[in-house]
């Protein structure tokens, strides 16, 4: 690291920081993890007055700028994201506390004592782009797992995640856990990213990416250090033949439309041909009627004509907008198929009747998520009561799905003897 340079000074300094508070955080007890959030929550609730007019600077720069309307919906806050923010902190707070939890122990014939112990990972750098509530979330996963967290987030969202911050650090003073546990960058230069990426000098454990393809691709292709991340969320719902009629359309709808421009969402639909002329086409009536555009093969086309026509890039985009693709599949097992060959891992869903059907989906799809008969947009921390997450992890090492406080912990060996050598 060249310390020459003001940036690699001032992110220097971040690192260092952060790695001397790294082990005040790996010693601290779970009483004072807890208070520390408990009391960053009401701080959340205090300071909403100023956490929204900060926010509100930052939705005048991004629409002054262009921002595209679904990522200013991931930018914006109002009084329920706050409320949602500080429950979820809240929740986190509650959860048992994940750093010294016993994963196994055993005994050896010679009298060793072997037991592996859940620890924290250390200094966790989070880089992401709009939504400042991952300011929240991020700061309370990393505290209550027992980490230190650099948070870097985007230019578009900076003034809102100062303002959370400083409600989260008023929780860390009150539980006399160091300052530096969460450090937000604040230097919007890009370069601050490739710093990270390379690790501050040794002391930043693992990088946590949260945003689009372009910063995960990034983040992935230039790291040094290990990363924990999604690419894409390439996100299918699959209505089998024996669906009922009700439950599929009202997954169908909530998968798409309820926030469309989140990673759960999804983006495309399989469609079993059995169904195709009759509950398919009142699915796709659904979409369209709130405002969907729908983009069809040939079968999808011929019995919903105001369908556009997919091109083979379909198949493999992720929108994040009210645009959905439509495939019709012959069974469970090409519809499978399709998934695998296109899909990214993330989440998928199958609406169905048929228990056999259903299993088959389930076991045979290696996503991360898969669902029975509900919306993919629980694939979300929270939802699954981990009161917040970081990311959705898609990768097959370390943690898979939403990734809470209990996944930002790897482990140790602890060994105890009396007096034992190796021969």
């Amino acid at each position: 690291m060249n310390l020459q340079h003001p940036l690699t000074v001032e992110m220097h300094v971040i690192g260092l920081a952060a790695r001397q508070a790294a082990r005040a955080m790996r010693e601290a007890g779970d009483d004072a993890k807890t208070k520390a959030l408990r009391v960053a929550a009401a701080a959340i609730r205090t300071n909403a007055a100023a956490i929204l007019e900060a926010n509100k600077g930052d939705i005048e720069a991004a629409r002054a700028n262009n921002m595209a309307a679904p990522m200013i919906d991931r930018l914006m806050l109002n009084e329920a994201r706050i409320e949602a923010m500080a429950k979820g902190i809240e929740v986190v707070a509650e959860l048992p506390d994940p750093v010294g939890r016993e994963l196994a122990r055993w005994s050896r014939p010679n009298g060793l004592d072997i037991a592996r112990v859940a620890t924290p990972i250390g200094v966790i750098g989070i880089i992401y782009e709009s939504r400042p509530n991952v300011t929240a979330d991020a700061g309370a996963l990393a505290l209550k797992s027992g980490n230190v967290a650099i948070l870097r987030g985007g230019s578009d969202s900076i003034r809102s995640a100062t303002a959370i911050l400083a409600a989260m650090r008023e929780g860390l003073a009150a539980a006399g856990l160091p300052d530096a546990a969460l450090q937000m960058v604040q230097n919007t230069d890009r370069a601050a990213v490739g710093l990270m990426l390379e690790g501050l000098d040794g002391n930043v454990d693992l990088i946590i990416p949260r945003g689009g393809k372009g910063l995960t691709g990034r983040v992935m292709s230039e790291a040094r250090v290990p990363v924990l991340a999604h690419l894409e969320g390439i996100v299918h719902v699959y209505v089998h033949a024996a669906a009922d009629a009700a439950k599929a359309r009202l997954v169908v709808l909530n998968a798409k439309m309820r926030r469309t421009s989140i990673c759960g969402a999804a983006e495309t639909l399989l469609l079993d041909r059995a169904i195709l002329e009759t509950l398919g086409v009142d699915i796709l009536n659904d979409l369209a009627a709130a405002g969907c555009e729908i983009r069809g093969d040939d079968d999808v086309r011929a019995a919903f004509p105001a369908a556009k026509a997919a091109t083979e890039a379909d198949w493999k985009t992720e929108y994040l907008d009210a645009i959905i693709a439509v495939r019709v599949v012959d069974g469970v097992e090409e519809a499978i198929q399709h998934i695998e060959t296109h899909g990214s891992h993330h989440t998928d869903s199958i609406i169905t009747e048929d228990a056999a059907a259903a299993e088959a989906f389930l076991n045979s799809l290696d996503s991360a998520i898969v669902l029975w008969n509900a919306s993919t947009q629980f694939a979300d921390g929270g939802e699954f009561g981990m009161g917040a997450e970081i990311g959705i992890g898609t990768g097959k090492m370390h943690a898979r799905g939403p990734v809470g406080a209990e996944q930002l912990t790897t482990f140790k060996y602890v060994v105890r003897g009396n007096g034992q050598t190796r021969p």
